[in-house]
């Protein structure tokens, strides 16, 4: 349950890299116990985002606000934030209990409240059963669970996350998703930085959109989802084999672009074009196309960003961070 008064506040924040601004009027807040996600291309600002609210730059206007205080300036607004970089952050040749033991010395722990810590962190992120063993030996899942856990060390209000999931497979991203669901629980409030729209649905109460250092759409997940799914779902269909040449044509002119590997293409009907489904599979057929299956799909947050940016291609559900 998210409480009522803000944890973050963020008011007209802007910021300036290199003579280039990279955040503009930015106005966000988050409580705890809710989860947000920043969407936007690489570029965008999220990751700027994030290092102001973790007080790492000071924005050249505007504020931001930890509980009231001012993360650049005020060590105990800093304390109240855990910082997950997207990059593993942990020193390869100690344990993860070492690692652990590490960060929060640097948290300025005394023994005792390090060791409760320790034990808490590798509880809550699942990892005690690997606690003696070296992180460069671990694999990459376990590696960025570990990761977590090392932000968690001063039991932060605030954990921000850039990219959490990045590299992973997928028993190794459900147990991250898992992790994230229960520090939720557990009253903090998330701040994600993510290009992967399922990852955002599955975790986010809210999300905002970053175009060019700006918000420019933000808002519960069912209340950016309900205007697009007012309309006409999306046709989706699953290729046997790449389609190229002429089965590559017939495919856009029935409105379609591929995702991701381009085994997967997506559309929606639009006038002077085929809704039935089954009409349409029969249609590609004919025209060479190597369709596996089609099916009907409700519109998710990549066609709100989609919609957002103005973009007509399906956006990648993975990418590289920000720029600065």
């Amino acid at each position: 349950m998210s409480s009522a008064v803000p944890l973050v506040v963020v008011r007209g924040a802007a910021l300036s890299y290199r003579d280039r601004r990279v955040l503009d009027g930015i106005d966000l807040d988050l409580r705890a116990g809710e989860t947000l996600a920043l969407l936007g291309p690489n570029g965008a600002g999220k990751t700027s985002l994030m290092r102001l609210v973790a007080g790492r730059l000071a924005p050249d206007a505007g504020s931001v606000r930890i509980a009231g205080h001012d993360p650049h300036t005020m060590p105990e607004a800093r304390r109240a934030i855990g910082w997950v970089p997207q990059d593993i952050a942990l020193y390869a040749r100690l344990t993860v209990a070492e690692n652990l033991d590490v960060f929060a010395r640097l948290a300025g722990l005394r023994r005792a409240e390090r060791r409760a810590a320790v034990t808490d962190a590798l509880d809550l992120t699942g990892i005690a059963e690997v606690a003696g063993r070296p992180v460069g030996l671990l694999s990459g899942g376990y590696q960025r669970r570990v990761n977590i856990a090392a932000s968690l060390m001063a039991r932060p209000r605030l954990v921000l996350l850039d990219e959490p999931t990045q590299g992973v497979d997928l028993q190794a991203r459900a147990a991250i998703h898992a992790v994230l669901e229960r520090l939720r629980r557990a009253g903090a409030a998330l701040l994600i930085a993510t290009h992967d729209f399922a990852e955002a649905e599955r975790l986010a109460d809210r999300a905002a959109f970053l175009k060019s250092g700006h918000i420019v759409r933000e808002g519960a997940l069912s209340d950016l989802l309900a205007r697009l799914r007012d309309g006409a779902p999306e046709h989706e269909i699953a290729l046997s084999g790449l389609a190229a040449g002429p089965a590559e044509a017939a495919l856009r002119r029935a409105g379609f672009t591929p995702v991701d590997t381009g085994l997967t293409w997506r559309a929606r009907p639009a006038a002077g074009r085929p809704t039935d489904a089954a009409a349409q599979l029969a249609a590609l057929r004919d025209a060479g196309v190597p369709v596996a299956e089609i099916r009907i799909r409700a519109l998710g947050l990549d066609a709100v960003y989609r919609d957002v940016l103005g973009l007509r291609e399906p956006a990648p559900s993975q990418a590289l961070a920000d720029a600065p």
